[in-house]
């Protein structure tokens, strides 16, 4: 653990950036279907421009990092197959003998519920630093927030899919959502989603109980009323009186 605390900390961030540029071209070669794989990336690759264009004004910590890199580096895989084909059954019949499907019995191809739940696990310890340190929340609100968020652009996320899907059409459109026939398959995503997040603050809430002194009062703070005054039609009328004096 020291040697990993010497790593300095950009050139820890430049050791992930490596490593994923080195995935990222191995899998970028012949994916199953390229006009697929494009669609996948878009979103992937605004993420890594945002995190290169912010990283001096907002540097994560190194767990953010790794988690990011983990989540990426999995979506990779799945833009690469095409989520709806990820051959986990095959590599797991090669190495055991039996499909992992038959194993926990299910009956289509689960690695797109894998990354959605992934998504909410991995991803929202990142929000939550953007919340403490940005937005300068405490307590409940920094558990929540990110929950809520991790909630929210997994709906944001599912309108895209549907609207991609409508736009492009056939083959393209159907293989991008990746639905396999469900119905529910946009409800199942969010749910997990939200799930994987659940279980990252619910993690992050009992090491800083465990560890956080002030855990309990800053809970309690949390919940006070900060200022006291009404907003809404009150708080209209205050500004409007601001504007009209001379």
């Amino acid at each position: 653990m020291s040697r990993f605390k010497l790593i300095p900390h950009r050139y820890y961030l430049l050791i992930l950036a490596a490593l994923f540029g080195i995935w990222w071209v191995a899998l970028a070669i012949h994916p199953w279907h390229r006009n697929t794989w494009a669609l996948e990336n878009a979103l992937a690759l605004a993420g890594v421009v945002l995190l290169a264009l912010f990283h001096r004004q907002l540097l994560f910590s190194r767990v953010s990092y790794t988690l990011i890199f983990v989540f990426m580096c999995v979506h990779q895989v799945g833009a690469h197959y095409t989520y709806s084909e990820v051959p986990y059954n095959v590599w797991f019949q090669h190495l055991t003998g039996r499909t992992f499907n038959s194993l926990v019995g299910w009956e289509r191809n689960n690695f797109d519920r894998i990354v959605h739940f992934s998504y909410g696990l991995l991803l929202a310890y990142p929000v939550r630093e953007i919340f403490l340190r940005v937005v300068n929340v405490r307590g409940f609100w920094g558990y929540f927030l990110p929950l809520d968020l991790t909630m929210s652009t997994s709906m944001l996320y599912e309108l895209m899919e549907w609207g991609t899907s409508v736009t492009f059409g056939g083959d393209l459109g159907q293989a991008y959502v990746g639905a396999q026939g469900d119905p529910w398959d946009a409800q199942k995503d969010m749910a997990l989603a939200s799930l994987g997040a659940l279980v990252a603050m619910c993690i992050t809430t009992a090491i800083n109980w465990r560890l956080q002194r002030d855990f309990a009062r800053e809970w309690v703070e949390s919940f006070r009323v900060k200022h006291k005054a009404p907003h809404g039609e009150d708080e209209l009328a205050r500004m409007a009186r601001k504007w009209k004096s001379p």
